[in-house]
């Protein structure tokens, strides 16, 4: 290339010394017209650069946002050549990829995207994110912070982190840049508001008489960034594990996006949840958000707040009274006047000092909720965070104040005492039962209680006092007891009344040593009983009615 354009620059120079001044100007407006034509076919062939600044997430969820934005499963249809597409570089600091924005017949190239990623809300990254944002740049990037429905609870602190992040570096850019800025901001918010374009690309209908773009709403681009923002909550699908193990029902799912909207209409950004297996309105929302618009078919873009799964907030389309009319009780003003008391927090905070990742604490439980309540007391009076996570709370946080700090929260083991000190402190606990129990009753209380009824009366001559309390006590509780005994109704008291006059007469169990005579005497006297006993029984049926 540089050989080519010496030689072009020497023949012109020649031409134009060796002619005369009619033909030096032919030349020379020549000259121009070549040069214009070559600009104009290098410049159609460059595409057009967008860059976004994605925040948040993991680095898997990161990697699931480039998939579901950059459709690769249909690039790997429509490529042989699967392995042209880019890596992504994201697990260290700033994280970087690239992918081309293709129309809808998958041959022509509209754009090419950048994507820089950064996982940790740390000061130390500032540094990292500053020079991506220059004159040139800003009106073409778009910032996005990726949400995760598995912790809901954590959004409102997370999303504080970020923003206040993200003021510390456009705070110390140049004046060139914040003037770029401001002229992004007043373009983004006549969007849609009647006289000029929307997201998508579409006319906007005028709705006034001149032509003339309706003012904000109250609580509307109140707290500018500078910069387009979108919210990206992923993993939708678990909103139905919340609903079916943490009980949650619908006006837990409306607080949560009443809070979210309420907030991001101070910065005039975007919201929409997504769900990996279902197609979802995201690559319209952020290629509309950064210009990219397809030439063959038009995608509009349309807003959805019912379907609770499904929600999508375009910039420039809420309001505060369409948050209320969601669900009724929500103080909509206070929650967006108590967001400046939030962003005027210090960034970092100085129990943080930058050792969190997407506010999750390090250490054990028990130091996890220890800095839980500090990082509550710092928060200022009224806060949006605090509100939030009155309304929405951490089901976990009771778990591991009960558990204390004797819990590891990332151990997924559970470590077991050894078995002969287990059953060491065991023996020394029966063996102190064992000392109480016997200078409570007696030493020879055990060794009675195992001996037949009739052996015990026959050494002691009655039952013990423990029997006796505890038959006494049995008694007082459940009455007067009846059985049926061979189709006879048989009373409980009778029948051991009964006994006890057996026992009186001297009658011997069976299989007892006695001798004949008294066998014999007692003979015709259990035949006496016996004759009585079923007599009373027969008169006692008949006495009942039973």
């Amino acid at each position: 290339m540089a050989g080519n354009t010496n030689r072009y620059s020497s023949y012109t120079t020649a031409s134009v010394g060796s002619g005369s001044d009619g033909k030096n100007g032919e030349k020379a407006e020549k000259k121009d017209l070549w040069s214009s034509m070559l600009d104009g076919v290098a410049s159609a062939k460059r595409l057009p650069e967008k860059n976004i600044i994605l925040l948040g997430g993991t680095v898997d969820s990161q990697r699931e946002f480039f998939e579901s934005l950059s459709n690769n499963e249909l690039r790997r249809t429509l490529d042989r050549n699967a392995s042209r597409m880019p890596p992504v570089a994201n697990s260290f600091a700033l994280g970087y990829t690239y992918y081309d924005v293709l129309d809808a017949d998958q041959e022509d190239t509209l754009a090419r995207i950048s994507l820089y990623t950064l996982t940790n809300p740390s000061p130390s990254f500032a540094s990292l994110l500053k020079p991506l944002l220059t004159p040139q740049t800003i009106p073409n990037t778009l910032v996005v912070i990726l949400l995760d429905w598995s912790q809901p609870w954590k959004w409102m602190r997370q999303l504080r982190e970020w923003i206040l992040l993200l003021r510390t570096v456009l705070i110390s850019l140049s004046h060139e840049c914040m003037a770029t800025m401001e002229e992004v901001m007043l373009s983004w918010r006549e969007r849609g508001r009647g006289g000029g374009t929307n997201l998508d690309g579409t006319t906007a209908l005028p709705v006034a008489d001149d032509g003339v773009a309706l003012p904000p709403g109250p609580g509307e681009w109140e707290d500018a960034l500078g910069i387009p923002l979108c919210v990206v909550a992923q993993n939708a699908e678990k909103m139905e594990y919340l609903e079916k193990t943490q009980s949650w029902k619908e006006e837990e799912f409306d607080v949560v996006l009443q809070f979210m909207r309420t907030v991001l209409l101070r910065h005039g950004a975007s919201l929409i949840y997504t769900t990996p297996s279902l197609p979802s309105q995201l690559p319209s929302l952020i290629h509309s958000s950064l210009g990219i618009h397809s030439l063959l078919k038009k995608q509009p873009l349309k807003h959805n707040v019912i379907d609770r799964d499904k929600i999508v907030v375009p910039p420039n389309w809420d309001s505060w009274g369409k948050i209320r009319v969601l669900r009724e009780g929500f103080d909509v003003e206070r929650v967006s006047n108590a967001w400046t008391a939030d962003l005027d927090q210090p960034f970092p905070h100085p129990q943080s000092n930058g050792n969190t990742s997407n506010g999750e604490p390090n250490g054990e439980s028990g130091e996890a909720v220890h800095d839980q309540e500090e990082e509550d007391d710092d928060d200022p009076q009224g806060s949006t965070v605090r509100l939030y996570e009155l309304s929405v709370q951490d089901p976990t946080m009771d778990a591991l104040q009960l558990a204390g700090r004797d819990t590891h929260s990332t151990e997924l083991e559970v470590k077991s005492e050894d078995t002969q000190a287990f059953l060491g402190k065991q023996l020394k606990q029966l063996e102190t039962f064992k000392k109480q129990h016997d200078e409570t009753f007696g030493q020879d209380f055990g060794s009675s209680r195992n001996k037949p009824f009739k052996k015990i009366e026959e050494d002691e001559g009655a039952l013990d006092p423990y029997t006796r309390t505890t038959e006494a006590k049995v008694l007082e509780h459940i009455g007067p007891v009846q059985f049926n005994m061979g189709g006879i109704q048989v009373d409980a008291d009778d029948m051991v009344q009964r006994l006890k006059d057996r026992q009186a007469y001297g009658t011997s169990e069976p299989g007892s040593p006695t001798d004949e005579v008294g066998a014999e005497a007692n003979a015709q006297m259990d035949t006496e009983n016996l004759q009585a006993f079923f007599q009373g029984l027969m008169n006692r049926k008949s006495g009942t009615g039973k």
